[in-house]
């Protein structure tokens, strides 16, 4: 099995042409593919396949198997992918809520639906992608999270004996959001896993700590639901965004500043979805023979 090696920002994941290959077990291989002593190495696989209703359909593996419904900075990653291999034909220019217009365009499916992608493009390469993430979601079923009312918005939650305020937002996959005055302090290895798995998220969540720098910034750590700590989550960028802009720490035009590296977002006010900015790296290619 032929795979290359990508990134955004450090969230790193093992990408498979399946226009050309097959996978016939992609949980299976993405615990062996993302073990970072006996495998590649990566925070899971992402295989890029045909579609019928897009150009392309994006589905990712998380390091433990499972399957998750969307990964900001893998699509970012796919969209380069399917055009300098060119899978797929580059739609014309498009402009995006962050009021930039970009020459070449796609459209990728995902588990969260069919998102539209800006792509800067210089000497063939692409530099700089810019994805429409899509409307914010805040009703508790549709993160999902087991509480009433509307939204969750500072609804406190008992985590290692404490009481932690939360916020919780779908971007077509669950997040729940707590703000504090220094990330780095965060125990995150112990707390993350213990709030993925708490009895309020049916379908497990991933989990951010924020500390905002000013109304326009602010830095961020997470636990990603089945891969553990990354440098970097896309779309939990999106959320901490809008968990930001909901709660009145910041505006809604932000950028992230996470491990890995830093991302623009804009939560427009136009169409109210949210518009992600970064690069996304090719490292390296490969041919996996399994075991």
């Amino acid at each position: 099995m032929k795979f290359t090696k990508m990134h955004g920002i450090g969230n790193d994941y093992v990408f498979v042409d399946c226009f050309h290959e097959r996978v016939t077990n992609p949980a299976k291989i993405a615990k062996e593919i993302s073990d970072r002593h006996f495998g590649i190495g990566s925070d899971g696989l992402i295989l890029i396949c045909p579609s019928k209703k897009a150009d392309a359909i994006m589905r990712i593996f998380n390091a433990d198997g499972s399957e998750a419904e969307m990964c900001g900075n893998g699509i970012r990653c796919v969209a380069k992918y399917v055009y300098e291999r060119k899978l797929a034909k580059a739609r014309g220019p498009v402009a995006m809520g962050n009021g930039t217009k970009y020459p070449a365009s796609f459209k990728i499916e995902t588990g969260a639906g069919i998102l539209t992608i800006g792509l800067a493009v210089r000497n063939k390469e692409v530099q700089k992608v810019c994805v429409n993430m899509g409307e914010p979601r805040f009703r508790p079923k549709e993160i999902p999270v087991k509480l009433a009312g509307e939204r969750v918005i500072e609804h406190k939650i008992e985590v290692a004996g404490e009481k932690l305020p939360m916020t919780c937002v779908s971007m077509g996959n669950p997040h729940v959001i707590f703000f504090c005055d220094e990330v780095a302090a965060v125990e995150l290895e112990t707390i993350g896993p213990e709030i993925e798995n708490h009895n309020l998220f049916p379908r497990r969540t991933n989990v951010h700590f924020v500390e905002v720098k000013s109304r326009d910034e602010f830095t961020m750590r997470t636990w990603e639901r089945g891969s553990g700590i990354t440098l970097a989550c896309g779309t939990g960028a999106c959320a901490c965004a809008v968990a930001a802009a909901v709660t009145g720490r910041c505006g809604r035009s932000s950028t992230a500043q996470l491990p890995g590296g830093q991302l623009q977002l804009n939560w427009s006010t136009e169409d109210n979805c949210v518009y992600m900015t970064g690069p996304a790296v090719e490292v390296f290619g490969g041919e996996w023979f399994g075991g």
